[in-house]
């Protein structure tokens, strides 16, 4: 039996004009699947006539006039293109189907017509179900998988490239700490440094300028004013994460202000047994230039230090609880960690 295949394998078919006669797209990452669907429309349709071929049909549960008749969507897919070489055939909520409809379809998956590209999209397939199992037995079951940590950075260095620029593996890796691995939100910021920086090569300092009054690079602006113990700095940042958070920003500041302290001591634990910040790099699992970044930073703390500060931590964290004034508690605390 064939396994699923992956999106990029598609890709690589649009590339050669070469797509299969039907597919199932499913999974998680729906801004993958409606990429790579926005990809089959521009490529599988062409010319004035490119309307007239693509159909676009939504499942529907239970009766009522919403339900789609399975009929009319197999009379489609048979019709041939009209004044084009292909027809391209849309049908979403599959798993809205009844079983009974769903096995109407496998005659035709057995003899599809070659110029029609019939798509199911489900966000629950059963492949218990013969419908759902004859496309994965077929080889053409599209997992839109979320992209693992180590995707990421590749996935954007692809897509800024894609979209007509390039972008230098730093810049990338910023751009994911800015912005967190969410692929829509990634895409939207990749947009606005092309509209910047179009046509020529982005690093890390096109890619801070773009973010330096995103909400979500402050909280990693400060997390770098208090690893390098600079309490001036470090109030000022804090003020404005904490105006541009609002009420409940004390949850997040703590997070990631644990996440850090405990950075800084693996940091520590590998350069005291003689390590080096490519050891940093492999052992945390980080970029090299965070990796840099972290030793140097470290050099800032001893371990009765790091000790304190997480002592300071579930202190405030008793004291927030207890509902003692949230600005006050957290400004003591920056100023107590940066002594």
């Amino acid at each position: 039996m064939a396994g699923d295949i992956s999106p990029e394998f598609i890709s690589k078919q649009i590339e050669k004009e070469q797509l299969d006669p039907f597919y199932l797209f499913y999974g998680p990452s729906e801004f993958r699947l409606e990429n790579l669907l926005n990809r089959i429309r521009k490529t599988c349709l062409t010319g004035e006539a490119r309307d007239f071929n693509l159909h676009i049909f939504y499942a529907a549960k239970g009766g009522g006039g919403g339900k789609i008749d399975v009929a009319d969507i197999l009379d489609t897919a048979r019709s041939l293109p009209f004044i084009s070489k292909n027809r391209l055939i849309i049908v979403r909520r599959t798993e809205d189907f009844s079983i009974t409809d769903l096995e109407l379809f496998l005659p035709y998956l057995d003899d599809p017509v070659e110029t029609t590209c019939l798509i199911f999209i489900s966000s629950k397939p059963d492949f218990r179900m013969k419908f759902y199992n004859k496309i994965r037995a077929s080889g053409r079951a599209v997992n839109f998988k979320r992209l693992y940590d180590n995707q990421v950075v590749p996935w954007i260095k692809k897509t800024a490239k894609g979209i007509g620029f390039n972008m230098e593996t730093e810049a990338c890796e910023h751009l994911r700490q800015i912005v967190g691995n969410r692929l829509i939100d990634l895409y939207a910021e990749l947009e606005k440094l092309y509209v910047r920086h179009g046509g020529t090569t982005v690093g890390a300092k096109e890619v801070v300028e773009l973010a330096i009054h995103s909400r979500i690079y402050t909280i990693f602006e400060l997390m770098d004013k208090i690893s390098a113990k600079q309490p001036a700095e470090s109030l000022l940042v804090l003020n404005r994460f904490l105006e541009e958070e609002g009420k409940g920003a004390s949850l997040g500041f703590l997070g990631m202000l644990s996440r850090q302290i405990r950075l800084l001591w693996q940091t520590r634990s590998v350069m005291e047994v003689g390590g080096r910040s490519a050891d940093v790099a492999r052992k945390l699992r980080v970029q090299p230039f965070v990796a840099q970044k972290l030793v140097k930073q470290s050099k800032n703390w001893n371990t009765d230090d790091l000790e304190r500060a997480l002592n300071l931590l579930y202190y405030t964290d008793g004291l927030l609880k207890s509902d003692a004034y949230e600005h006050i508690v957290l400004e003591n605390l920056v100023l107590s960690l940066c002594v």
